[in-house]
């Protein structure tokens, strides 16, 4: 299926919802950190998921996923 719409496009929609869902299994593999907040940001151009952490020391982290979906190739 040809993709007509990027800005945003229906799989980097998905695809940031889906890591944004995978939260709490991330979570179970981050023995040194604590999810605190993620944030969201499904309708820009290029969503973006934003995880916010926090380590053992107290110490804060942000760690950004920008969806980028690269035009069909035809």
């Amino acid at each position: 299926m040809k993709t007509k719409e990027y800005n945003p496009s229906k799989l980097e929609v998905q695809f940031a919802q889906a890591i944004e869902d995978l939260k709490d299994q991330l979570q179970e593999k981050l023995s040194d950190n604590e999810i605190i907040k993620v944030e969201n940001k499904i309708s820009e151009d290029n969503p973006m998921v934003k995880f916010y952490l926090k380590d053992d020391d107290s110490d804060p982290h942000e760690i950004v996923f920008k969806i980028i979906q690269t035009p069909d190739r035809f």
